[in-house]
């Protein structure tokens, strides 16, 4: 009877220790998950960084008189420079977002700078590289949800607790961007 319990006693505490070890192994990997997920999106942002002053280029050649539309892009590609938290980096993408759509809004008076082969490769580029951020933007959002989901679950937020998983922040869209798009004819 009294060994009936002892291996009882150790099958619950085996039971325990598995558990513990696949709860804590599987927090490390969405950590780790969310880390690839964000390096992804600092290489697609890094790739529109570098892309940004040869599109600027091309169109102050043809937009001479269109300062402050190439001043607002300049700010927020040199603020994206000095952003260390995803909440900077977000802000900082976001104008950045808000810049590029006016320089190609100020390009489309430009009809030779519209038939610019340049032009074109590097909207075509910029559109690809978009593309690549939103996804990035998504994986990074889906695996921030399921860390954060895991730290707050009874009872993996007490191992969470103990080896200190925080919470981490969502890459958000600017609030203008939520707005619908007026369209006119």
């Amino acid at each position: 009877m009294a060994s009936a319990i002892l291996w009882v006693l150790i099958a619950i505490v085996a039971i325990l220790v598995i558990w513990f070890i696949a709860t804590y192994n599987r927090l490390v990997t969405l950590r780790n998950r969310i880390e690839n997920a964000w390096s992804q999106i600092d290489v697609q942002l890094k790739r529109r960084f570098d892309l940004i002053p040869n599109l600027v280029e091309t169109v102050k050649g043809y937009a001479k008189h269109e300062k402050e539309t190439f001043k607002m892009v300049t700010e927020a590609r040199t603020l994206m420079m000095k952003s260390d938290s995803i909440k900077d980096k977000a802000k900082a993408d976001n104008m950045l977002t808000a810049g590029l759509k006016s320089i190609f809004a100020v390009a489309e008076a430009y009809p030779k700078l519209m038939a610019s082969d340049n032009f074109k490769m590097l909207q075509e580029e910029l559109a690809g590289t978009e593309s690549k951020i939103a996804y990035s933007r998504q994986f990074y959002n889906d695996n921030v949800l399921s860390l954060n989901q895991a730290i707050q679950q009874f009872p993996t937020n007490i191992i969470s607790g103990m080896f200190g998983f925080k919470e981490r922040e969502y890459f958000e869209v600017a609030k203008a961007e939520k707005e619908p798009v007026k369209v006119k004819f």
